[in-house]
């Protein structure tokens, strides 16, 4: 089913944040904003009294299933965004759909988003956020309710690029999104409540990541359209290997752990010059 309700927001892109972004992916500032910049922009606004346990605004939609993850995202990058431009985005619900996994009840709420700047239309995207139950206790927790990762397939890798997320480059990453996820951030609560093994990384900071990795090799703006999608969760101090290929007009990207297997999946298609 869908919804036709539609939220705004509007933002500005501001000189500051511009070089926050930069700061927290060791680049220098620009004055077009890399592409995923829109994800910094339009925050969620939910007073901390609105938020529930785990420190995500509470939804009254799913009550019995408090476990909320941003399982994947399709953007279409139309236009750069510039320091200094007024962002407004418009959100709808584009599609909800129930499904049963190993952990039970599933509830996949698509959201469609168009991002414009100035007026001009920017970036739009559907994001899949899946909402799950309370896994039981010492529960191995998945993404998706997906199997546990396989290694990547062998393949010629064009790009790589090895890093270790620490808890300081996720504790930026929430402040840039404004994301009060408690996995990011609380150890005690991520280990202890929901049974990870770690503070988790952001699923959209690797994404970032990605992107960034697209734009060191292939230049800014290069992208018209990126698709990523979580496999597996990672965790802050497990190092993590960024891959890229390049085919022609298309893009094949991942994320790995240190045994080859698969965190995150991307692909992307260039931009025509």
């Amino acid at each position: 089913m869908s919804g036709e309700t539609e939220t705004r927001q509007r933002d500005v892109l501001t000189a500051a944040l511009a070089r926050r972004y930069a700061a927290t992916l060791d680049r220098e500032p620009r004055p077009t904003a890399p592409q995923g910049i829109h994800w910094c922009l339009n925050t969620p606004e939910a007073p901390t009294a609105d938020l529930g346990e785990d420190g995500h605004p509470s939804r009254a939609e799913y009550p019995d299933l408090p476990r909320r993850m941003w399982a994947s995202s399709a953007v279409e990058f139309h236009a750069p965004i510039a320091v200094g431009a007024t962002v407004e985005r418009v959100s709808r619900v584009a599609d909800t759909a129930i499904k049963e996994g190993k952990s039970g009840r599933l509830v996949f709420v698509t959201m469609a988003h168009e991002v414009t700047a100035d007026g001009v239309l920017a970036v739009s995207e559907r994001q899949s956020i899946v909402y799950r139950a309370a896994p039981p206790a010492n529960a191995a927790p998945q993404v998706n309710g997906s199997p546990p990762r396989q290694p990547l397939e062998p393949r010629a890798w064009d790009w790589q690029r090895d890093l270790t997320p620490d808890t300081a480059l996720l504790f930026r990453f929430s402040a840039l999104t404004f994301n009060s996820h408690r996995i990011h951030y609380d150890a005690p609560y991520a280990t202890g409540v929901e049974g990870y093994p770690g503070l988790v990384v952001h699923g959209p900071l690797m994404a970032t990541l990605l992107l960034d990795l697209a734009d060191r090799e292939l230049g800014p703006d290069r992208l018209a359209s990126f698709a990523f999608r979580a496999v597996s969760p990672a965790f802050a101090g497990q190092p993590l290997r960024l891959l890229g290929a390049r085919d022609g007009d298309k893009v094949t990207l991942a994320v790995a752990d240190e045994a080859g297997g698969t965190i995150m999946t991307a692909t992307a298609s260039l931009r025509a010059r």
